[in-house]
């Protein structure tokens, strides 16, 4: 690879992102042009990985896509789009279908459809959700990765991550918007470098991290939506984030999740300190008790914990036996008697942790953005599939099925001229040491959001969360503009940028709806629609090379 061009004679796709949702478009794409993938940690640290429910499939005789429409908008709360939710339906089979035949090894049943052992989770009607045990993710991203390895024309870069998107408008160039690929930092050798693209997919998944508690990987910092909203695109919902109501709650392990597939093989959520069915709440928050959408039972425990004063419920499934427990949901059971939980015999402790993105760039169905060159996939993304909240394994089916698209789009897509593109200058930087500068600030966002942008909010909350982003924000341009940049910094700015959109996007939302619950507007609105931003001239970004 060269010093400053890693694409060779044959301009790629870069593919930012090796979850679910990029190793897809990647492996659609290799057989016709050449893709080079970014990992900014281990290839293996994805999100997808981390995924332990499964993937929708509207497989089964007592099924229909009219059923997971339904079922789609019914958790949405009336701002999912039906043509999306419709198109991902009716392309579920195809994706199960060509996971299977990529080696995923799912959890079988010769008496279900496809062979395949369904189960059901929160918000469906039926069972439809294809597993591979409890590890479904970790089982799907194995497989894919192995596929890219083999594929010769996949190069798969571990420890590089994307800086900015190198457009028109970066470069000052009198012409229409257009992506032509992305300043990325080769992480191990300490050097930015400029990658040129035919195009440019972002997947690098949601913003997690943002929060002080999330069931989320390290990676999850909203690099590709910042990135994009940096370059002028729009992004929608993101006052919408979705809180896994169970995530392990213990001091050596704050990012396990349990699986919402417990409860739909029947656990029981409990008030520490209760007895008996007085311990149970969740019939008095929602007649469908623990099966309830996602943001209901977040909202019941954040309300059980604050009225009972205790730090965490309980999620009992004890009742279960100890051999459905160990074969159903075996790394559930590992991991927590590793730490001294028998969930066979003791209840599981558990809190609410911020768990998915619903909103982010807007695309169309083809994964394309408001930037020609420029696409994006994924948890990264709002399509409309999820409106006010994500119905469960709807996330990785919308990556399998719009990473195929997506893929054919680049492939049917016009690719524009390419130019020599300016190298990454840092003549003006310094290497100033804001390592503990930065981990404060840090710190600082993630447990300002989760003590203000959080399952509950009140407008003052956030205009006090918008004034201290706009701080932190002032100082971190100053570092980026003056040090040499490092993976924490750069995180750390797509963070803050992150943040800024979903406190602007709660304060447009003068409602209650899905997973954004204001306590100054606690009704829901007859009719509703998306949120979404549009940047504005004057946010234009520093960082271009001329201003480093």
């Amino acid at each position: 690879m060269g010093d400053d061009d890693v694409s060779g004679a044959e301009p790629p796709v870069v593919v930012v992102g090796a979850g679910l949702a990029g190793l897809t478009t990647a492996l659609h794409l290799a057989d016709h042009v050449p893709v080079v993938v970014l990992a900014k940690r281990s290839l293996g640290e994805a999100a997808t990985a981390w995924a332990q429910g499964g993937i929708v499939g509207v497989l089964g005789a007592d099924d229909s896509i009219e059923s997971h429409v339904r079922d789609t908008q019914d958790a949405g709360a009336g701002l999912v789009d039906e043509h999306t939710a419709r198109f991902i339906a009716e392309n579920s089979e195809r994706a199960i279908r060509w996971l299977v035949d990529q080696g995923v090894a799912f959890s079988e049943d010769p008496d279900g459809p496809l062979g395949l052992h369904l189960t059901k989770e929160g918000g469906h009607a039926v069972r439809r959700i294809a597993h591979a045990a409890d590890a479904t993710g970790q089982a799907i991203h194995q497989a894919l990765l192995q596929a890219a390895q083999r594929h010769p024309r996949i190069t798969l870069l571990e420890r590089w991550m994307a800086v900015d998107l190198i457009t028109s408008r970066l470069l000052k160039r009198q012409e229409p918007a257009r992506c032509y690929g992305v300043y990325a930092l080769d992480i191990e050798a300490d050097r930015v470098r400029t990658l040129p693209a035919r195009a440019v997919v972002l997947a690098c998944g949601g913003v997690g991290k943002v929060y002080r508690y999330t069931s989320n990987p390290d990676t999850a910092t909203g690099d590709g939506i910042a990135m994009a909203w940096r370059a002028g695109c729009r992004v929608g919902n993101m006052e919408f984030i979705q809180f896994h109501p169970t995530c392990l709650y213990h001091p050596q392990e704050r990012s396990f999740l349990i699986t919402e597939a417990l409860r739909g093989e029947g656990a029981f959520l409990k008030v520490p300190g209760l007895q008996g069915e007085a311990a149970r709440f969740m019939h008095r928050h929602d007649e469908r008790a623990e099966l309830a959408p996602r943001d209901i039972v977040a909202r019941a425990i954040d309300f059980e914990m604050k009225k009972h004063g205790v730090d965490h419920v309980w999620l009992d499934a004890t009742h279960l036996g100890e051999d459905f427990l160990k074969s159903h949901f075996p790394t559930i059971h590992a991991r927590c008697l590793g730490l001294g939980i028998d969930i066979a015999r003791q209840p599981i402790p558990v809190v609410p942790a911020a768990h998915y993105t619903c909103g982010g760039v807007v695309t169309d169905l083809q994964g394309r953005t408001d930037l020609p060159g420029l696409y994006a996939v994924g948890e990264a993304t709002y399509t409309g599939l999820h409106g006010a909240n994500r119905l469960a394994s709807n996330s990785l089916l919308e990556c399998v099925v719009l990473g195929q698209t997506c893929a054919s789009a680049i492939g049917r897509g016009e690719t524009a001229a390419m130019a020599v593109l300016p190298p990454w200058d840092e003549s003006q930087v310094a290497d100033a040491d804001e390592q503990v500068v930065i981990a404060h600030n840090w710190d600082e966002l993630r447990l300002m959001m989760w003590n203000y942008v959080g399952i509950v909010r009140t407008t003052k909350r956030l205009e006090r969360a918008r004034h201290r982003i706009a701080l932190l924000r002032s100082e971190i341009h100053e570092y980026y503009a003056h040090f040499r940049v490092n993976r924490d910094l750069l995180e750390l700015r797509n963070l803050v940028d992150c943040a800024d959109l979903i406190v602007r996007s709660a304060l447009s939302r003068q409602e209650s709806r899905g997973l954004h619950y204001s306590r100054d507007y606690p009704h829901t609105l007859p009719v509703s629609f998306p949120t979404i931003l549009v940047r504005q001239e004057r946010e234009r970004p520093i960082g271009t090379p001329s201003e480093r």
